[in-house]
């Protein structure tokens, strides 16, 4: 009979060093950050995010807007380099906002994923900008997922960043065509939420953006997923719990010193 164990094994140990001693470094945990996501329902669509920025292993802000304005019509959600989604998605906003300008109608969605798909494509990927595009225009409602190297699908649901495949999940078995609004604005909560509570990256709040023909709102915060929990006791030590073997006192002697400036003026410290 196989000998099975429980929790943790270390029997590939004694190998990982042998091989660290012959150069080969030891693979690291890959952490990216972020949940996004966003869903086609009967009158429009529904996006969402979570607001927690991270910086290595430090939580650098625990309240950062994921969700991008593109056009009154559009917006879109950001996963990846934080400086390259700003800075991506304001470009973006300020080409479509000539682009209807210059045409005098509604920008279409599917104009701003090809300038997107577009952008990215030619910096083959060294752009860190993961993007869930949604949008209402005369054609209907579209959700589009774009990569950072510029591959683009148009879905009735999708996900990215580190924390899509629990948000998927929820999608996966809880979404379905002409939901309504409160329904869709509840799945995706719990998609996002899904995304807060299973990975490191992801927390803090959940934002929605409902985009309708009669126009977008955003709702920030939607929710608090991470309620900070309130201290329950008292953390001090009573004087005396740790016994004093020795007390030494040492005077501090100030001794006055004279710094001449260029000026001819003296400073006294």
């Amino acid at each position: 009979m196989e000998e099975t164990h429980t929790g943790f094994q270390f029997d590939n140990s004694g190998r990982n060093e042998e091989l660290a001693g012959k150069g080969f470094a030891m693979p690291r945990a890959r952490k990216t950050g972020t949940t996004i996501a966003g869903i086609v329902f009967k009158d429009g669509v529904v996006l969402g995010a979570d607001t927690r920025a991270t910086e290595g292993d430090i939580v650098a802000d625990k309240n950062c807007n994921k969700v991008h304005y593109l056009q009154p019509n559009m917006y879109c959600c950001g996963a990846g380099t934080a400086a390259d989604l700003g800075m991506t998605t304001q470009l973006m906003a300020s080409q479509l906002e000539l682009h209807r300008l210059n045409t005098g109608r509604q920008v279409p969605v599917v104009a701003a994923n090809r300038m997107f798909k577009q952008m990215l494509f030619r910096y083959q990927g060294h752009i860190g900008a993961a993007l869930v595009l949604g949008g209402v225009d005369k054609y209907g409602s579209h959700i589009y997922s774009i990569h950072p190297h510029g591959s683009t699908d148009r879905l009735p649901y999708t996900t990215m960043g580190s924390g899509s495949l629990a948000a998927m999940s929820v999608f996966e078995q809880r979404w379905e065509p002409d939901m309504e609004l409160e329904q869709a604005k509840q799945l995706v909560r719990d998609a996002i939420a899904g995304g807060v509570f299973n990975d490191l990256g992801s927390g803090s709040n959940i934002d929605l953006c409902i985009i309708t023909k009669d126009g977008a709102n955003v709702i920030r915060p939607h929710d608090v997923a991470n309620v900070k929990g309130k201290r329950l006791g008292k953390y001090q030590f009573k004087n005396g719990t740790t016994e004093i073997l020795k007390t030494t006192v040492r005077p501090i002697q100030v001794v006055s010193t004279t710094v001449k400036k260029t000026t001819g003026e003296e400073m006294e410290f």
